[in-house]
């Protein structure tokens, strides 16, 4: 008769220890894996966010109005600072209560086809009495080494059980 498989705790898996609120630094930086905006994620997010004007999907109308390519939409620049995709979250653990707030100021053009290179920075730690508040500086930058965004990210972190 074979051996019973392992019983696993899918909740017991995790890629790293859990950092609790008094475990960050400012200035700490958490890079985010680069991506190219291809022809399939504009239509993926037009598909997403309904967003159906010309400039994020038709190219001979973006080049009749002086763009080189198709625009990425404002937000689909912003959703490149999502945490989740780097290791930040996975960091965080358990100590993750919540996302807070987000801003962002876009200071270039995104097109199709450009590589967009996200990080967060810790900024600002605040804390509380149990819990405290992390403000991170987003950026990113396009594959010319042009910042193409900046704002910032709020999380609510628990600090370290007694």
């Amino acid at each position: 008769m074979p051996d019973a498989a392992p019983r696993i705790d899918p909740l017991s898996l995790r890629p790293c220890a859990t950092r609790w609120f008094e475990d960050y630094e400012v200035g700490e930086v958490f890079y985010i894996p680069s991506r190219t905006m291809t022809d399939a994620l504009f239509s993926a997010f037009q598909l997403a966010s309904g967003d159906n004007h010309p400039i994020h999907y038709d190219r001979h109308w973006c080049q009749a109005h002086g763009h080189r390519e198709l625009l990425a939409h404002g937000y689909q620049v912003v959703i490149q600072t999502c945490a989740g995709a780097g290791q930040l979250p996975h960091v965080m653990g358990d100590a993750l209560v919540a996302f807070l707030e987000q801003g962002s100021r876009f200071l270039g053009a995104v097109y199709a086809g450009d590589t967009l290179y996200p990080q967060l920075e810790i900024s600002e730690l605040t804390p509380g009495r149990s819990t405290g508040v992390m403000t991170c500086k987003a950026s990113v930058w396009n594959q010319d080494g042009k910042l193409v965004l900046d704002g910032f990210h709020k999380y609510l972190l628990r600090k370290r059980p007694a």
